[in-house]
């Protein structure tokens, strides 16, 4: 293969000709050689599988020259533990980050090939199943942008968040065998694998010292392997990793029992074992499944620090020295058994004493809370913790012990604020609170918002800030700029950078600028063609998933999240019906066009959100066939929703619903990504969106509905969701439509358990809020009809963005929890970029 694309030669200099002839012969031997092609019989996938290899090549060129930069300057790391990464689709943004993007794209138009249609054969890695998988991936982006010795460690789940099917109107599960065709940028380090124990027993010796130490004998030995997956930073050299841990058999097969005939037995012990990285989150309603789930989390820490210590060890350093070149983050209590194991490995391992190594430990782990649900803190029942990892239970009670002596000395708490902050829960089952060992273990404790941050010192944590008043701080989250601007929307990116330069790419308070431009008439047009574009590929989008035929001049209206009932899509379609009851009743009635789109998933075993997304699938059956709402409202479930898909509907979108009730929502990064996008946000003033709001200012954001002081006052005083459906006749003739089965004529009482629950327990306040959210739907109605305003708005909305950058939030936890340089930036190296027209 040679260059053969005129435009492009006439394009590069000398250089990068020699630059791209060399990409170009690299890209061909991997087409011939590791895909086995040849030019006759080239399809798409090969183009992508060659293409992958050759990035890969490119990307660990990078990698080691980063790695060498970090044995010379030896600075502090940090490393990322999250049971979920939810990466997407890899290679557009890796082509994106390392300046390749529009040099590749030409080179494969010279053979005849479109980027775009080669890049639809990626198949996403699923490996998380919402925001805080997703948070972690913008964050990894971050730090190799920043120069942040910075990297990730978690899972290679064989099967990831599984695929939705939706029939009859339910969701289906489906395997997710994400990396059935191989994953080409993997990089698997066959030369990196560590033993991780299970079961067992606990003995005592003495040492030489005369001390008496502690061993842990393990029934079950399994092996971890180490897949890397190389992190690009944007317009730099750094090159970080993911590194995911597959779990293998330490035995392939039981020779004794292989040669006495019985095959299965043989290989049965190898299964059991492999099985710890197979599925993402398992059903842990069984006591099987909860076995797993903390092998699961065991496996990642334990391998993770054995990797980490002889990383440390290569610079024998003394181990007092740990907290002086290694951080550790713990996303969720997830990791968080990571603090037992450090504990056991310096008492055990390297004979230290307990002070000292507490010390260590506590210096060295930093904890990110996610939720301010109480019922959501993970523990785990004493019986079970004492039989799959008997030392670790060990530590974690001489922890407590020590923890709550000191408290009870001290005299600042209750009796009954110590129970609450003791790390092991009384009662009829003694249960080992996860979030409790977190706080207690950690240098410092992180909400992801400020009300968030603020509400769990008031509530779940509010003990331990007497405690430790000063551990506690907050770290908005943020979204990366390149992969939710840059990669999802570059219409949009291409009209901002024509107008202010493209210094927004990393430095998003540069969208600042754009206020510049808000009444500038030919902008706002320029503005309304690429939405309207936007608009126009997902209604393509959705002909495409669905069959629905929507209108792209209407508003279009979008909850894209997880489905759980405190995220409320119960409170979206309720509203839903209400509107379409409305036409139905008064057929001439003037009716914003609006096109209401859903997606997302529910927990396998979550029976409440999975009836509220067949509500929402049967709700859209009967109002998009009645031809007198055929031109007003169309309602869609696009199924099985990822991260590749997201990138396609955000753009697209007018509305944003982010509706949870106020005080449920941690943070919230969907919000973000519309804001990003230029669609304006209807919320409560829950999570990030209050910061959005501040950022934004009242006139550009619908907000409605009860603020997180009044929720808890309702339910103290005693909330009847019946109160307000008396007050309200509209709402009432939407539940009886519900109780009636008028979406359910083929299953009658089939939603029965939604109408008992709105009507009787309501948990989540949508009653007392439909009012409020119908009124401020009105309102947005009404305001997208004024085209000119409406787009000010838009505008505004990407301009005052730049708070909700993931690069702001990385900055922040390197300066006040990490205390991690941001190295010099190196300028790429041989960036195969064309110039600017």
């Amino acid at each position: 293969m040679v260059v053969n694309n005129p435009r492009l030669i006439n394009l590069l200099s000398e250089e990068q000709k020699a630059d791209l002839a060399s990409m170009e012969k690299q890209f061909a031997h991997h087409l011939e050689y590791t895909i086995g092609k040849n030019r006759y019989n080239l399809k798409n996938e090969d183009i992508y599988k060659a293409l992958g290899h050759t990035i890969r090549d490119f990307l660990i060129d990078r990698l080691n020259f980063t790695h060498e930069r970090y044995r010379e300057q030896n600075p502090k790391k940090v490393f990322y533990f999250s049971l979920e990464f939810l990466m997407g689709r890899t290679l557009m943004n890796a082509l994106i980050n390392l300046g390749l993007y529009e040099t590749i794209q030409e080179m494969l138009r010279g053979i005849g090939f479109e980027l775009t249609d080669v890049l639809e054969f990626e198949t996403d890695a699923g490996l998380g199943n919402g925001g805080l998988g997703r948070l972690a991936a913008c964050f990894l982006d971050s730090m190799a942008t920043l120069n942040v010795p910075g990297f990730g460690y978690g899972i290679r789940y064989d099967y990831g968040i599984f695929n939705q099917i939706i029939a009859n109107g339910s969701q289906l599960e489906m395997p997710d065998h994400w990396d059935a065709d191989g994953v080409p940028y993997e990089v698997v380090r066959s030369d990196i694998s560590f033993s991780v124990g299970f079961f067992g027993h606990t003995e005592t010796r003495v040492s030489g010292k005369g001390k008496i130490q502690h061993d842990w004998v393990p029934d079950e030995t399994v092996l971890a392997s180490a897949h890397d997956y190389p992190i690009p930073g944007f317009n730099t050299s750094t090159v970080n990793y993911l590194r995911l841990w597959a779990a293998k058999s330490s035995e392939e097969f039981n020779l004794d029992y292989f040669n006495h005939g019985d095959y299965m037995k043989a290989v049965q012990d190898k299964s059991i074992s492999e099985n710890i990285s197979k599925v993402l989150y398992p059903n842990d309603t069984t006591e099987q499944g909860k076995v797993l789930r903390l092998k699961q989390q065991y496996f990642m820490v334990c391998a993770s620090l054995q990797d980490i210590l002889i990383q440390f060890r290569e610079f024998k350093y003394n181990l007092k020295e740990l907290p002086d070149y290694i951080a550790i983050q713990l996303n969720d209590t997830h990791p968080s058994i990571g603090i037992a194991e450090l504990m056991r490995i310096l008492l055990d391992n390297e004979e230290m004493d307990w002070e000292p190594a507490w010390e260590i430990v506590t210096k060295v782990f930093s904890y990110t809370n996610h939720t301010v649900l109480p019922e959501a803190l993970e523990s785990w029942r004493v019986e079970l913790f004492e039989k799959l990892l008997p030392r670790h239970l060990e530590i974690i009670f001489e922890i407590n012990h020590r923890f709550l002596t000191e408290v009870r000395n001290k005299g600042i708490l209750s009796e009954n604020e110590i129970q609450q902050v003791s790390i092991i829960e009384e009662g009829n089952e003694k249960r080992v609170r996860m979030a409790n060992l977190a706080v207690i273990g950690s240098y410092r404790v992180n909400g992801v918002a400020a009300l968030h941050s603020d509400l769990i010192q008031k509530t779940i944590f509010q003990a331990f800030t007497k405690v430790f008043p000063e551990k506690f701080n907050n770290k908005t989250n943020g979204i990366t700029p390149r992969r939710w601007l840059l990669q999802s929307n570059p219409s949009l990116a291409n009209l901002i950078s024509k107008k202010i330069g493209n210094e927004f790419t990393t430095n998003l308070y540069k969208l600042k600028d754009l206020e510049s431009f808000v009444d500038d008439a030919d902008f706002q047009n320029d503005w309304k063609q690429v939405k309207f574009t936007a608009k126009n590929e997902l209604a393509r989008i959705i002909k495409s998933e669905t069959g629905i035929t929507i209108d792209p001049n209407s508003l279009i209206d979008v909850q894209i999240k997880r489905f759980h009932e405190y995220k409320r899509q119960l409170l979206n379609i309720l509203r839903v019906i209400a509107l379409y009851r409305r036409i139905k009743e008064n057929p001439n009635t003037e009716i914003t066009p609006r096109t209401v789109v859903f997606g997302g998933k529910a927990a396998p075993g979550y029976y409440m959100a999975k009836l509220i997304i067949k509500l929402i699938n049967n709700v859209a059956w009967v109002v998009n066939r009645d031809k007198d709402v055929a031109e007003r409202l169309k309602v869609v479930f696009i199924p099985n929703y990822r991260v590749s898909l997201a990138e396609k509907i955000i753009p697209g979108s007018n509305l944003s619903e982010q509706i949870s009730t106020a005080g449920t929502e941690a943070s919230g990064t969907s919000n973000m990504k519309f804001m990003l996008n230029g669609a304006l946000t209807i919320g409560t003033l829950d999570g990030a969106n209050v910061e959005i709001l501040e950022e934004v200012g009242a006139e550009n954001i619908y907000i409605f509905g009860l603020h997180t002081e009044e929720v808890f006052r309702i339910k103290e005083a005693g909330y009847n969701p019946a109160d307000f459906i008396h007050k309200n006749e509209d709402l009432h003739r939407i539940l009886l439509m519900i109780r009636e089965n008028f979406f359910s004529m083929g299953e009658p009482g089939v939603f029965g358990p939604i109408y008992d629950s709105l009507f009787y327990t309501d948990n989540y306040l949508l009653m007392a809020d439909f009012t409020s959210y119908d009124e401020t739907q009105n309102r947005v109605a009404h305001d997208f009809l004024d085209e000119t305003t409406w787009t000010k708005k838009s505008i505004l909305n990407v301009a005052r963005s730049g708070k909700f950058s993931s690069d702001r939030t990385i900055r922040e936890y390197a300066k006040e929890i990490w205390k991690v340089p941001l190295l010099d930036t190196i300028p790429p190296q041989t960036i195969y970029k064309l110039p600017q027209n």
